[in-house]
């Protein structure tokens, strides 16, 4: 059979699975060269970076540039943060997607309806920045670095996706284990919550992916407390502020002569904010797409 089938494939087949795998292959390299360049260009001769002529191979590979970062103390405090903010940030989130998608299943929860309409409708509807950030205020979340954390527990899509993944699993599973004696916790934690993984590991991603590259909180939140400012806002100033960097730097103990260039400097942290990502996100990629098509099944 397979043979008949490549044996009846037309010239205009060919030619087309040619020009998809030409045109995929171009479409990954636009993708992929803009953190090629960014890295080639950390690790290159910095005279030939700021002048601009390194495009395609490094030249003058060293490594310095990071290693001087390190000593900024500012930037470890950041990046301290900003580690943090992500590991506590997206485990109370996925934990709170879980179990408030699983109890949004049950007939048997009072207002269940209510409750979960009432959580969708603010994916619509806010009150806007200034009644937002006054909330936080008189919250005491303001300088706090719960601020970061509190507020983004609750995530009204990540919860439609478990909602509807769980929907999904086989009620005859836990139907057994209310047979045997389990309540609704145990249930969620011995069977319900295994069966997630691919799921959970998709809303991960988006978690993990939203805290690392939020800065926006850190610059109304975190005015009168810049210990708590984190990665992403640090860059943000140094891109605005470039040649504060260098003064930082200076003040650390490794000779920094080849970092005082400001374009340097911004690519060097530019790159190193984006390599744990990049890092993280391959170990989940094989729940990532199987979660996330299976969790947009069903309305």
């Amino acid at each position: 059979m397979k043979l008949d089938h490549y044996k009846k494939s037309s010239g205009g087949d060919i030619a087309f699975n040619i020009f998809n795998g030409v045109f995929f292959t171009l479409f990954t390299i636009i993708c992929i060269f803009p953190f090629y360049y960014l890295f080639i260009n950390t690790i290159s001769d910095n005279e030939l970076v700021s002048s601009g002529r390194i495009n395609l191979l490094p030249q003058g590979i060293h490594f310095t540039n990071y290693t001087a970062l390190m000593q900024a103390a500012e930037l470890g405090r950041a990046l301290f943060i900003t580690i943090s903010r992500t590991v506590l940030g997206t485990a109370s989130m996925v934990l709170t997607s879980a179990f408030v998608g699983y109890l949004v299943t049950k007939d048997a929860m009072f207002g269940r309806k209510f409750i979960y309409r009432f959580i969708i409708i603010t994916m619509y509807f806010n009150a806007g920045l200034i009644p937002w950030f006054m909330n936080m205020h008189m919250l005491g979340l303001t300088n706090n670095f719960w601020g970061y954390i509190i507020p983004a527990i609750v995530q009204p899509f990540n919860i439609i996706l478990v909602k509807t993944y769980i929907e999904s699993i086989p009620k005859e599973l836990e139907e057994s284990a209310f047979m045997d004696g389990a309540g609704y916790f145990t249930t969620f934690r011995a069977i319900v919550l295994p069966l997630c993984k691919p799921i959970l590991a998709t809303i991960t991603v988006f978690g993990a992916v939203g805290h690392w590259n939020a800065f926006t909180d850190s610059i109304i939140l975190m005015q009168a407390e810049p210990t708590l400012y984190t990665l992403q806002h640090r860059l943000y100033l140094y891109l605005q502020f470039a040649s504060d960097i260098g003064d930082v730097l200076r003040e650390g103990s490794l000779d920094v002569d080849l970092m005082l260039s400001n374009r340097v400097v911004s690519l060097t942290v530019s790159m190193g904010s984006i390599i744990p990502i990049l890092c993280v996100y391959p170990f989940m990629q094989r729940y990532f797409q199987k979660g996330l098509m299976l969790g947009a099944v069903k309305g």
